[in-house]
């Protein structure tokens, strides 16, 4: 039996989270309270529109799941993968020991401000289509570059496929997803064009800034956005964290070849549970549980204990 761990990205977010952990358990304090007194007033109490602002999003969810995560090493836990959407691809390699809880909290700080610069300005849209295959999706975005950039930022799913880019291409793409079928266009509450060329100056900031940076060895696998899969031998983990936020995240493929490697079960750390969906949607023969509450928590412990 093989089992990761997930990290919820972006999106997740919602007004009290966090506040049960913290009220529970002193190691979640612990990580919890690297965020400024500011940041888990918004966590615990929103405003919403406060809470999904870039800024303070990435780090308070950050925050979130690595103080979780403190809480199943403490209990002895030790996954065989681990893999995060987005920003959560940091909550991951910081349970594999490449960061310190510190040095992931004040890099996604970093990340969050360099992105938000980047989207400064542009018209940006972000919808999730639903029911097309990738290439179809595609063709709809080619199209659909007569009206400005528009590009594929996620594969979350086998059927759900989100684009982002300039506000009237990505509307021009969903109205083509549309005639071509797509059951559904949703059209996601973001701040920025993310996972998009739009991008690169983010990615550019953020090669200068991991150049200060000290890294850990990694003690596990984790399976990267950009690729789906563990490094190869010619690739670095700054090299993956650069291209990410400028390229599609392939979390479809991230549960496929993780099934092919054998990994069998899988824990979401929240909050939400957006990452089950799409692994039961890609391999329903990998079994998922969910740590979105301290009540969730007291589940896998006592399933981890064998009671």
């Amino acid at each position: 039996m093989k089992t990761t761990i997930l990290f919820a990205g972006q999106g997740s977010q919602r007004p009290g989270m966090g506040r049960d952990f913290y009220e529970k358990y002193e190691g979640f304090r612990e990580v919890f309270d690297m965020l400024p007194q500011s940041q888990r007033r918004i966590a615990f109490e929103g405003p919403a529109e406060e809470l999904a602002d870039t800024v303070n999003t990435q780090p308070i969810m950050t925050a979130f799941a690595l103080g979780v995560y403190r809480l199943l090493e403490d209990a002895g836990m030790r996954p065989d993968a681990a893999a995060g959407l987005s920003l959560g691809e940091y909550s991951a390699l910081c349970a594999s020991g490449v960061f310190t809880e510190k040095q992931a909290i004040e890099l996604v700080t970093f990340r969050a401000e360099a992105m938000a610069e980047a989207a400064r300005g542009v018209d940006c849209k972000m919808t999730a289509i639903l029911g097309l295959d990738r290439d179809t999706v595609a063709d709809c975005c080619r199209i659909a570059t007569a009206k400005g950039r528009v590009e594929i930022a996620n594969f979350n799913c086998p059927g759900q496929i989100v684009i982002a880019g300039e506000g009237p291409a990505v509307d021009m793409t969903g109205e083509l997803a549309t005639s071509k079928g797509a059951r559904r266009c949703l059209p996601l509450k973001v701040s920025g064009p993310f996972h998009t060329s739009f991008m690169e100056p983010a990615g550019e900031k953020l090669k200068e800034r991991f150049a200060r940076e000290t890294l850990g060895k990694m003690d596990f696998p984790v399976y990267f956005n950009c690729v789906g899969r563990p490094l190869n031998e010619c690739e670095t983990v700054v090299d993956m964290l650069v291209r990410q936020v400028s390229n599609s995240v392939y979390f479809e493929d991230t549960i496929r070849n993780m099934a092919a490697a054998g990994i069998d079960n899988a824990l979401e750390i929240g909050p939400g549970k957006a990452l089950s969906g799409f692994v039961r949607k890609t391999d329903g023969s990998i079994r998922i549980m969910t740590i979105d509450t301290a009540e969730d928590m007291e589940n896998v412990l006592t399933v981890m204990r064998g009671e």
